[in-house]
């Protein structure tokens, strides 16, 4: 008997699709675009947001933007990394569903001064609810920093639920943060209250 015979036939994940177009009552989410490179350089140069994301440097600057930006604009992903606008088009933020090591992973940040506004939990819920449709059987993982308690509420508040505690390296602040690990399994998303 050869070895081929005894091969198991490679499985691909399901993947998703294209990244959408998601509006909500005050927000669109959308693919992001080259342009964009000077409104996330300006949100992620300030440590009060970069501080609570694990894999972002600071200082950051419009040269860290675009070095993102160029694959995540290409098509050659399977990601959903969409911009947060406003009305106005104006970039706000990144709400993102990544494929890392087999699992869908949920991330986000926000422009500070959009903050205490309800736009990511709006952002948040609207992405993993066209997430759920198209991958209706996919469990969604996550995650925040143990001193940042409005997001894990966020997180809560929608359905995920905390497996575990770690520490992870955090590129701004440069040193191992406390983690805690949260999903969100299928069918569990809470729908979202409007105020």
């Amino acid at each position: 008997m050869s070895t081929t015979a005894l091969q198991r036939p490679e499985t691909k994940p399901m993947m998703p699709g294209p990244a959408p177009v998601i509006s909500t009552t005050r927000l669109t989410l959308r693919p992001h675009r080259l342009s964009d490179a000077p409104a996330i350089a300006e949100s992620l140069s300030d440590f009060a947001v970069t501080r609570m994301l694990s894999r972002v440097p600071a200082p950051y600057d419009r040269q860290d933007a675009l070095d993102w930006l160029i694959p995540v604009t290409s098509g050659t992903l399977p990601d959903w990394p969409l911009a947060i606008t406003g009305a106005d088009d104006v970039h706000i933020g990144n709400v993102s569903i990544e494929l890392r090591h087999g699992r869908w992973h949920l991330g986000y940040w926000l422009n500070r001064y959009y903050w205490r506004r309800g736009y990511m939990s709006e952002a948040v819920a609207a992405i993993i609810e066209r997430f759920s449709r198209r991958m209706p059987e996919t469990p969604v993982y996550s995650g925040v920093f143990a001193d940042n308690p409005a997001s894990l509420r966020l997180q809560e508040k929608l359905g995920f639920r905390m497996t575990g505690c770690g520490e992870i390296y955090c590129f701004a602040r440069n040193t191992m943060v406390s983690h805690i690990e949260t999903v969100l399994q299928p069918g569990a998303l809470q729908p979202r209250k409007v105020a």
